[in-house]
């Protein structure tokens, strides 16, 4: 794997940390390169949750193929023997042209509350029950999966614990990255460093340098989504990205809603896996706000949509019976061509299978188009104009639906 950064941000305030770069992967998985920043597509055991890999293939290539995975969830189901004597996860799922990226943190359950990790390993919820897992016991199946890229094990804590456990995770995590370099057989070519620090500046900063210090291809970002506020994030992302050399990957967990990948791209962040697709498929939502957000400000954007917020729709709503309009107009993925609101209503209404699959396809393919844009804005040196003018998008809306009422 190679990681080359090829433009940054010319911002009109700050220092312009936003950069565009682009992911070789190389051998072992899939062999076009791959334009950051960029999502990693959640999954369980290998594929989302709805779709299938032919529906994948309607997803715009090649960074449909990033997909994220956690370790956890395939333990002792196969076992870990088993898939290494496959050939690992590519040969298990068929996916050799794929690229896949491993972090201990499950994609969507939540992680353990505080206490439950010890100075020997973490504790995680795994298929098989809550489990206590070493850093020899990770290695075990980093080695048997063979991921593209994996992060190192981490002791991640939420944002209300003290000062003294936050120390403590820290430190653990330090010490784990040196025992997974220890145990790595491929030499830190494949390996991301782990960062953590919960919401201290000092220690975020202090876990940044270490992991720095350590022969890594690049570095994973975690404990936010765990209580830190969207107004102090700002600080630990640029700290954290600030200790970092510019030339390797950074890769962040936990930042999942539109204004919060916003805030990572701003603090300089490549690689993003979020939950929020998941969660918006789940729950019947659409995704709908405008991509050509740099043509779109706050005073041209429509919101015609009832009982929409700028970002969503509930297709659940009684408003979307009848209506034979996609999902969004113009939209060429698989779902806006072939059907409309009003037969995912139906499906949705009479808990058919089919309505998720339906709308993890246009949501999967839309949050994709929304990195596409972010792309393009920095290569363009205009950033910090999308991001003004989504959120002002958001903004606008809010009020005047707080004035209709």
């Amino acid at each position: 794997m190679r990681f080359a950064v090829s433009s940054s941000s010319k911002a009109c305030s700050g220092n312009g940390r936003a950069r565009a770069g682009v992911l070789y992967p190389g051998s072992g998985g899939a062999s076009a390169s791959i334009e950051t920043p960029s999502l990693l597509i959640s999954t369980r055991k290998g594929l989302p949750t709805f779709m299938s890999r032919d529906l994948m293939a309607s997803l715009p290539l090649p960074h449909s193929r990033l997909l994220h995975v956690s370790p956890l969830n395939f333990v002792e189901c196969p076992s870990m023997k088993t898939i290494s004597s496959i050939g690992g996860l590519h040969q298990m799922l068929g996916l050799q042209d794929f690229f896949f990226v491993a972090s201990a943190r499950d994609s969507v359950q939540s992680l353990p509350e505080s206490g439950a990790t010890n100075k020997l390993g973490a504790s995680f919820e795994t298929p098989s029950g809550r489990r206590l897992v070493k850093p020899s016991d990770y290695m075990e199946m980093i080695c048997s999966l063979k991921p593209n890229l994996w992060a190192s094990l981490a002791d991640e804590v939420p944002a209300w614990v003290s000062e003294k456990r936050n120390k403590a995770s820290v430190d653990r995590t330090i010490r784990w990255l040196d025992d997974c370099l220890s145990l790595d057989e491929a030499g830190g070519t494949s390996i991301l460093g782990s960062i953590v620090g919960g919401s201290n500046i000092e220690e975020r900063k202090r876990c940044a340098i270490e992991a720095a210090m350590r022969n890594v291809s690049g570095f994973w970002i975690g404990g936010f989504g765990q209580g830190e506020s969207m107004e102090e994030r700002p600080a630990l992302l640029n700290i954290v990205t600030d200790s970092l050399p510019k030339e390797k990957l950074r890769y962040v967990s936990g930042l999942a809603l539109p204004e919060e990948v916003l805030q990572g791209v701003a603090a300089g962040i490549d690689l993003f896996d979020s939950t929020y697709i998941y969660h918006l498929t789940l729950g019947g939502f659409a995704l709908i706000f405008p991509l050509d957000i740099l043509e779109n400000n706050s005073a041209n954007q429509q919101h015609s949509d009832i009982g929409s917020d700028c970002t969503k729709i509930n297709l659940r709503a009684t408003i979307y019976r009848k209506d034979t309009s996609p999902i969004v107009d113009n939209c060429t993925c698989f779902t806006c061509k072939n059907h409309t609101r009003a037969y995912i209503n139906h499906l949705l209404n009479v808990h058919e299978m089919l309505a998720q699959i339906l709308l993890e396809i246009h949501n999967t393919r839309h949050y994709m188009g929304f990195f596409q844009s972010i792309r393009e804005a920095i290569k363009c040196g205009k950033f910090d104009t999308f991001r003004q003018n989504f959120i002002d998008g958001r903004r606008a809306h809010i009020t005047s639906a707080a004035v209709c009422l």
